[in-house]
């Protein structure tokens, strides 16, 4: 059920954190990345590159670590 809910929130949101996806489902970040692995190979979604902020580290990792729902091709 959440992989159904997972992709449908990917899909309306087209890009989303790992943080915020933990969040929104209350779920562990280890885990979320478990769930995301077969809707990437899949070619459902993708991992973007990592982003960097400014430099200050601060920031969590799982805000920065992000996936992209993938638009079939018409």
């Amino acid at each position: 059920m959440i992989l159904q809910q997972l992709q449908s929130h990917l899909r309306q949101s087209s890009r989303a954190s790992l943080e915020e996806l933990a969040h929104r489902f209350q779920v562990d970040v280890d885990a979320l990345r478990a769930m995301l692995k077969p809707l990437i190979r899949k070619g459902r979604i993708r991992k973007l590159a990592s982003q960097q902020c400014g430099g200050c580290h601060s920031c969590a990792p799982e805000s920065l670590e992000l996936y992209e729902w993938i638009r079939p091709e018409p």
